[in-house]
């Protein structure tokens, strides 16, 4: 009989994280974490230290999303658990699987009562998948393996593991780890399938919805399958853009605006909305009403029925292989009709351009999608931060490639740009990756500038500078309260950049922003571009003359 090692918990608990095949550990260690900190040296996972807690979480956030691996963010006790609060509901909301690892007091004696203790575990309950505290070594391995396993299971999300300072530290016979095994998905019936299959053949005018759920590396190729195999026009929420190429011929446009956008006209005209993968927390596309259109609810799990959303046909299972199996039990149906929603295209597409060589300054919202769109590959990466530019951006900025719009719009928190942008970079070097945020979210983790340029990263960030936070101002109008509140000071762009190293600059003519982005991203390293925007579009435009001039054609 093999006599069992002992083993210091902390190292343990590294070995786990290594079985389960982590790269990268974000955060902001503290007192608590020293052990973890000593054990993590000598591994072969990597620590991204960052200036604030915020900034770790939302990195490993973007890393579950981008690679649908949990990523891995650590925080001490206390204020700096709480500060995972934001993190972790936007990797719960945005379905992002991500592990947090936060510290606490020794649990079996302390010398220092109630100082800096909060109850963690209780306060993450709400937000997570998992939430847990760590009692002694020999459940490392079991709680690991789960935290991992819940965090990516559809749907994906955040959890919690609380690692105390004693149990860190306690030494303990070596226990085995468990093996990661793929998760095993539910399969749609073939009489499901084939009952909507027919559906969707005796449908006059059907419409494909492409959510948040359909942006999931497995679903994207069937979803790609569906459209062509079928040739019903689609459009996709904002979370969803992407997954089918915004140039494709059968591509409506983004769903921006939750009422009184240029899509529902398209929305009202269809009979049958074949739904993949929508995500109940995006604002809603579309309301249904009794008698009104049906709709096909294409997802992992069932729908959560409410007075706007109740499908009358469900798929639940796998979503890349239900999408796969259903695009094979169809063909074009010489009796669907798409007149309308081709000429509603037409219209769309020549309302995206526009304003596209407005030459206003400050920028108008439209020439600045544009630009960006110019100096961005297929493969190059925005990451959008919360603001009004969000929903220009939704709009007008045609994605060629799943995942090459980063944005939020479940917790729609600001500060998320910055860092979400930076993980991107980490990850792929090779390409341009672009963050966009506005002048009151930049300001919120402008610290992680420090952090991009200690990590070399290539990277371009671009302040869309009002002195407001223009969104809420923008509601304020729509509302008919007072201009009032919302305004506020900013510091020198240019010089703050370059005093973390990284390279300062202002477009001070709208003539030259596409040079200038050019020049940035062929220097290479951390740049900073401030950008004039000018709002007053956003009235006129969003609130939406186009949308009743579709609804009449």
């Amino acid at each position: 009989m093999t006599e069992m090692k002992n083993i210091k918990a902390s190292d343990l608990f590294v070995r786990a994280l290594e079985n389960e095949g982590v790269e990268f550990i974000f955060g902001v260690p503290g007192e608590e974490n020293l052990d973890l900190l000593e054990s993590l040296r000598t591994s072969t996972i990597t620590l991204i230290l960052t200036r604030h807690e915020q900034g770790a979480g939302f990195m490993a956030a973007t890393y579950g999303r981008l690679t649908g691996k949990p990523g891995v963010c650590l925080a001490t006790l206390g204020p700096g658990a709480t500060n995972f609060v934001t993190p972790a509901a936007y990797a719960q909301l945005g379905a992002m699987p991500m592990v947090m690892i936060t510290g606490q007091k020794p649990i079996k004696q302390s010398k220092q009562g109630k100082f800096q203790i909060v109850d963690v575990v209780g306060l993450m309950k709400p937000i997570t998948k998992f939430s847990r505290q760590i009692v002694g070594p020999n459940v490392i391995p079991g709680l690991v393996r789960e935290a991992f396993r819940l965090a990516a299971e559809e749907r994906p999300g955040a959890v919690l593991l609380e690692l105390p300072e004693d149990i860190a530290a306690e030494v303990a016979p070596e226990a085995h780890l468990f093996p990661v095994n793929p998760p095993c998905r539910p399969l749609v019936s073939d009489n499901s399938l084939e009952r909507v299959a027919e559906r969707i053949r005796q449908a006059k005018m059907p419409l494909i919805l492409v959510g948040a759920g359909a942006n999931r590396k497995r679903t994207i190729e069937p979803v790609q399958h569906l459209v062509e195999k079928t040739g019903i026009p689609f459009f996709n929420t904002q979370m969803g853009k992407g997954v089918i190429s915004g140039y494709h011929e059968h591509y409506m446009g983004t769903a921006a605006l939750s009422s009184g956008d240029y899509l529902h006209c398209a929305i009202d005209r269809a009979d049958l909305v074949i739904n993949v993968g929508h995500d109940d927390v995006e604002k809603p596309p579309f309301i249904m009403e009794n008698g009104g259109k049906e709709v096909i609810h294409i997802n992992f799990l069932s729908a959560e029925v409410d007075e706007v959303y109740f499908p009358q046909y469900e798929l639940v299972g796998d979503v890349a292989d239900t999408v796969q199996r259903l695009a094979e039990l169809l063909d074009p149906v010489p009796t669907h009709d798409f007149d309308y929603f081709r000429r509603m295209r037409e219209m769309v597409l020549e309302h995206m351009v526009e304003s596209n060589d407005n030459s206003a300054y400050p920028m108008i919202p439209q020439r600045i999608v544009a630009d960006v769109r110019k100096v961005m590959p297929s493969d190059g990466i925005i990451a959008l931060d919360n603001g009004m530019y969000k929903i220009w951006f939704a709009r007008n900025y045609r994605a060629e490639e799943p995942n090459t719009v980063l944005l939020d719009n479940a917790l729609a928190t600001m500060g998320a740009g910055l860092p979400s942008a930076m993980m991107a970079a980490l990850l792929y070097p090779e390409r341009r990756v672009m963050a966009i945020c506005g002048d009151g979210g930049f300001m919120m983790n402008s610290q992680e500038m420090e952090t991009a340029v200690r990590l070399g990263l290539n990277l371009v960030v671009v302040v869309l500078r009002d002195n407001s936070y223009g969104m809420i101002r923008w509601k304020q109008a729509v509302s008919e309260f007072a201009d009032w509140g919302l305004e506020f000071g900013n510091p020198d762009f240019v010089t703050y950049a370059n005093s973390y190293g990284a390279s300062g600059h202002r477009v001070e003519a709208t003539a030259e922003m596409v040079g200038l982005l050019e020049e940035c991203f062929t220097a290479g390293g951390v740049h900073l571009v401030e950008v004039p925007v000018d709002y007053s579009e956003n009235k006129r435009v969003l609130i939406d003359e186009l949308a009743a001039r579709i609804c009449l054609i």
